[in-house]
């Protein structure tokens, strides 16, 4: 890999800036690929981006950046490797799509436009085959905002597949976040979407027989020509979701479920009693009991009420049951210290009994264990 040193302005870097999802993100007179398919989303905030023109307008150093040279495309040559946030902050601004110190750069007197168009940027052009760019990319971007796995499975299995998932599940206003934002948690442009539908599709293969992780998904599929089983499965996965169970009146307990499983587990061809099952649920909320109201929808499918953390008996009166029972085990009747026995509900939850100190015995681990296995 050969590695040279030039000098770019940011007038130049930021002529013909487009950004749109017709013909990419391009700079400097169209030959500049801003984002490349192994480049996540722009995810500078304000504060970020203001900091960028603050380094420019005092003639700071601004870090270096780092190009690809391409060998197959005389149209597009080059391709932003790192400096991306910093390279899109500058072409933002110039092209007005925000102000700094309350001024667009179009309000600003004309020396200061020229300060900023010709300020020197120090960009590294390195020329070399697809592995070591990789290689080199994943090194760089160490320092600054660190990427995280799902960003460097991207670079890693960049192509036809990630540039088209992306475009469903990267995006801050996509396909996936309007259908699913009070459904999965975190932030499209942080590939939380798209990490969340790999992980989905792939434990659903291996439901099927075909043992698989996110990443040897993205690896079998690199070379596919888009992204659209993994589209459509997320889809269903949401849609069914959506229709069996209410998000207005349900959203607080939700969001962050393993939808996936839910679904493959309770969907279709199976039908569910939707009118019978809001029913429960709504009685759940209301119980008190209940220290995990997050697992509310998986107990009501699964009947396992270790998805309802159900509350313990708390320190005072395991230890005044305990004093009543003269330190015996309420089955077996053998003397224990404290520290030996657990509180047991007498009439367990399911069948009504409260976490109250009437309803509680103390019982040996061993005796309790084989309760609770009864």
């Amino acid at each position: 890999m050969t590695i040279t040193q030039r000098e770019v302005t940011v007038g130049e870097i930021t002529q013909g800036y487009i950004n749109n999802d017709e013909q990419g993100v391009r700079g400097y007179n169209g030959k500049l690929d801003i984002r490349p398919p192994y480049q996540r989303e722009f995810i500078y905030n304000e504060k970020e981006q203001q900091a960028v023109i603050t380094t420019v307008l005092h003639g700071y150093p601004l870090n270096v950046m780092y190009w690809v040279k391409r060998s197959n495309d005389a149209d597009c040559p080059y391709e932003v490797m790192d400096g991306q946030q910093r390279t899109l902050s500058l072409c933002e601004y110039v092209a007005g799509k925000f102000s700094y110190d309350f001024k667009n750069f179009f309000n600003q007197p004309e020396d200061i436009q020229r300060k900023i168009l010709n300020y020197p940027l120090t960009v590294y052009v390195c020329e070399g085959d697809a592995s070591e760019k990789l290689e080199w990319f994943q090194t760089i971007n160490i320092a600054g905002k660190p990427l995280n796995e799902q960003e460097i499975n991207n670079a890693i299995f960049a192509g036809p597949f990630v540039s088209d998932a992306k475009r469903h599940f990267s995006k801050s206003n996509c396909g996936a976040y309007r259908l699913g934002k009070d459904l999965v948690n975190g932030t499209p442009i942080r590939q939380d979407f798209l990490k969340t539908a790999l992980v989905w599709m792939a434990d659903h293969e291996t439901r099927q027989g075909h043992r698989m992780s996110a990443v040897s998904y993205m690896s079998a599929h690199q070379h596919d020509p888009n992204a659209n089983n993994l589209w459509s499965y997320f889809q269903n996965v949401l849609d069914w979701a959506i229709t069996n169970f209410d998000l207005k009146k349900y959203k607080k307990i939700m969001k962050g479920l393993d939808w996936a499983w839910l679904y493959d587990t309770y969907g279709p061809p199976k039908t569910l009693d939707t009118v019978a099952i809001g029913k429960q649920i709504s009685a759940l909320i209301r119980d008190s009991e209940i220290q995990k109201q997050s697992g509310i929808i998986p107990y009501v499918l699964t009947g396992d009420e270790r998805y309802l953390d159900l509350r313990a008996f708390p320190e005072d009166i395991k230890l005044k049951v305990w004093e009543n029972q003269e330190h015996k085990c309420a089955i077996c009747g053998k003397e224990f210290d404290f520290e030996f026995m657990e509180g047991d509900h007498i009439t367990p939850w399911r069948d009504g009994g409260r976490t109250v100190v009437e309803n509680c015995q103390m019982l040996c681990r061993e005796c309790n264990r084989r309760k609770g296995s009864k």
